[in-house]
């Protein structure tokens, strides 16, 4: 081999290198910066005290959650199957269509940070669908992260179970 094929094979191998070496540092992103965005709910399962399991929001659940770079963040995951009033208006509900309404949504508003170091996500809550947690923190501990999905575990769920919740970022939106 002469000396120009190992020159042009070294500086190859060198840029290659380089190339591993900044894709390695795209990908070590802050937790922070990788949960921005707009995530959909796919699943969470609550495990009781007792070690039961349940699907507290029931196949196909719609949820958003989404997390702005500026530290605020929107959350809701609601069941499908909630039954509609019978009055038709928002404020005529029965205690019953009530009582599955409550039973068959969360949504809560506010600040979020991240503990890097923890990789937990916190929620700083302002307003909810369940006042209790008004102006509390919860922790969601991240267990897996990638481009396009987020695992975490809430210790603490506002119904007193571990849930597991699974997210997938959501595709953007075209507009016209």
């Amino acid at each position: 081999m002469n000396r120009r094929n190992i020159l042009g094979l070294s500086m190859i191998t060198a840029l290659g290198l380089a190339s591993l070496a900044g894709n390695a540092v795209a990908q070590q992103k802050p937790l922070k910066e990788q949960l921005v965005g707009t995530w959909t709910f796919v699943s969470a399962v609550e495990t009781n005290k007792d070690g039961t399991k349940l699907n507290r929001w029931g196949p196909n659940a719609k949820g958003l959650a989404i997390f702005e770079a500026n530290g605020r963040f929107s959350f809701m995951i609601s069941r499908v199957d909630i039954p509609n009033f019978a009055a038709n208006k928002a404020s005529e509900g029965t205690a019953e269509e009530n009582k599955a309404v409550l039973q068959g949504i969360i949504a809560y508003i506010g600040t979020w940070s991240v503990d890097e170091a923890s990789k937990t996500l916190i929620t700083n809550i302002e307003a909810s669908t369940f006042p209790n947690v008004n102006g509390k923190s919860q922790k969601r501990i991240v267990s897996s992260l990638t481009a396009d999905e987020l695992k975490y575990t809430n210790p603490a769920s506002s119904t007193g179970t571990v849930a597991e919740a699974v997210w997938k970022r959501a595709p953007a939106v075209a507009t016209n």
